[in-house]
């Protein structure tokens, strides 16, 4: 492919929750690096940066360990990007962590665990950008939902992940009525069952065979085919779409 041609050249992007060797968040940095994209990942697990750190060229790469719950960790990574490449372009809100209880069984502990990592994690990454972005007249910042959210219950997360991923559509609807004024789009991703370390090894044969029941393209998503939505977002063949949601779930939820 020629360098004219590729869909981020140029941009900056950041990617949280993007140092799991197997998730859709590097997997996604991956692409968009592989687009002419200047890629940020952050991730809480700095052992898990520094596996991945050799992966990019730093040049054109920083890797940096943030914790998205904590809102001077969010705007400091802000701060280092735009001192280090002089904008953001791109914010993919992939962090996020999901628990397999039922409704009577979430402690308050629980709820405000799965609440923070998802949601707030959002909220406070998503202001940390925003004034570049402003400045810059424009930025896409992607939410990272799921089809929990709109189904009131996935295959491994409790009601409190269905409330959070539900709270990340809303959240970005009023932020994209709030912030296309200063030309920053605000959409959301909805992944349906993606193979990857999240399911933490409970997915047996047989409840596999029950889930592809239910897809009509009868096979599990992959981390990459969650990043092919989020690469279509971020570039500018997207760039009279904001408010949007995305799914990607091959099927399992048609509405």
């Amino acid at each position: 492919m020629q360098v004219d041609n590729l869909l981020l050249k140029d941009k900056v992007c950041i990617v949280t929750g993007a140092a799991g060797i197997n998730g859709i968040g590097l997997r996604t940095a991956r692409m968009f690096y592989e687009q002419g994209a200047t890629i940020v990942i952050s991730d809480v697990n700095a052992d898990a940066c520094n596996q991945v750190r050799s992966m990019f060229d730093a040049e054109r790469s920083m890797v940096e360990v943030s914790n998205v719950t904590n809102r001077d960790d969010c705007v400091e990574l802000a701060k280092k990007v735009v001192e280090r490449f002089g904008r953001i372009d791109v914010l993919v809100n992939n962090a996020g962590i999901t628990q397999p209880v039922k409704f009577d069984e979430i402690t308050g502990e629980d709820y405000d665990r799965i609440m923070d990592v998802n949601l707030r994690g959002m909220l406070y990454m998503s202001q940390a950008v925003s004034p570049q972005m402003k400045a810059q007249k424009s930025g896409s910042i992607i939410n990272t939902s799921s089809v929990s959210a709109q189904r009131g219950g996935g295959i491994f997360g409790g009601p409190h992940y269905s409330a959070a991923k539900a709270g990340m559509l809303g959240l970005g609807k009023a932020m994209a009525r709030e912030l296309g004024a200063h030309g920053i789009r605000v959409n959301a991703v909805t992944p349906g069952l993606i193979a990857t370390d999240i399911t933490g090894g409970k997915l047996t044969e047989e409840m596999k065979e029950r889930i592809l029941e239910g897809i009509p393209l009868a096979r599990l998503g992959k981390p990459e085919d969650v990043a092919k939505a989020f690469l279509f977002l971020a570039s500018d063949l997207s760039d009279y779409i904001t408010g949007a949601t995305l799914d990607v779930n091959g099927g399992m939820h048609i509405h």
